[in-house]
C-alpha cells in the first residue's frame, strides 16, 4: 500500500493541474479583471514628474478620455512597449498620462531621454502607495478613464499593436459615440 500512496499522490495533483488548464483555456494573463471597471477612478494626490513641488490630483487629468500608464525604468517590459505608447500618443486620439512606479527619479529621467517623452503629463508614485488604490502589482499595466474619471478598462503586461486595435480604439470609439 505505501509503494502505491506515491503515485496516488501525482495522479491526483496531474488531475488538479488538468482540471485547472482546462477551465483556464483561452484565457490570457493579460484578462484580468479589474473591480475598478465601471467605477471611479481612485483619488490620489501625486507629485508631478517635471515639478515635484506641484500634486496632481485624479480632477486635474478629467474632462477627457486619458491613457494612464504604469511604468517604471526599472521594467523591461516598459521598454518594449514604450513604442507603442509613443504611437497611440501621436495619433492624439486621447491624452496618455505616466504614472512613474517604484522608480528613481534620476533613473526615470534618463529613461525618458533615451527612449522618449509620449506623455501630456506624468505623475509619480516612489513608494507604490497610490498604486494600492489602483490595484497596480507590476509594471506595465494600463488603463483607460473616461472623461468623467470612470475606469473603463485594464490592460496587464504590455501594450501591443494587437491591443491598441482591438481593444483601445473600440473602447475609445464607444466614449467618442456616448459623448
Amino acid at each position: 500500500m505505501s509503494r502505491w500512496l506515491p503515485l496516488a499522490v501525482f495522479l491526483a495533483l496531474a488531475v488538479l493541474l488538468g482540471a485547472g488548464v482546462i477551465m483556464n483555456a483561452g484565457k490570457t494573463s493579460t484578462a484580468i479583471e479589474s473591480p475598478l471597471i465601471g467605477k471611479p477612478a481612485p483619488e490620489f494626490a501625486l507629485p508631478d514628474f517635471a515639478d515635484p513641488t506641484v500634486m496632481v490630483r485624479r480632477e486635474d487629468l478629467l474632462g477627457r478620455p486619458f491613457l494612464l500608464n504604469i511604468w517604471a525604468s526599472w521594467c523591461p517590459t516598459c521598454r518594449s512597449e514604450h513604442p507603442v505608447i509613443r504611437e497611440i500618443a501621436a495619433t492624439g486620439r486621447v491624452k496618455v498620462v505616466g504614472y512613474n512606479y517604484k522608480d528613481v527619479a534620476d533613473d526615470a529621467a534618463r529613461w525618458l531621454g533615451q527612449f522618449g517623452n509620449p506623455y501630456d503629463r506624468i505623475i509619480v508614485d516612489a513608494e507604490g502607495r497610490s498604486a494600492i488604490d489602483w490595484g497596480i502589482y507590476a509594471a506595465p499595466e494600463t488603463f483607460l478613464v473616461d472623461a468623467e474619471g470612470i475606469v473603463r478598462w485594464k490592460h496587464v503586461g504590455a501594450m501591443t499593436p494587437e491591443v491598441v486595435e482591438e481593444q483601445l480604439w473600440p473602447l475609445l470609439a464607444e466614449l467618442e459615440a456616448e459623448s
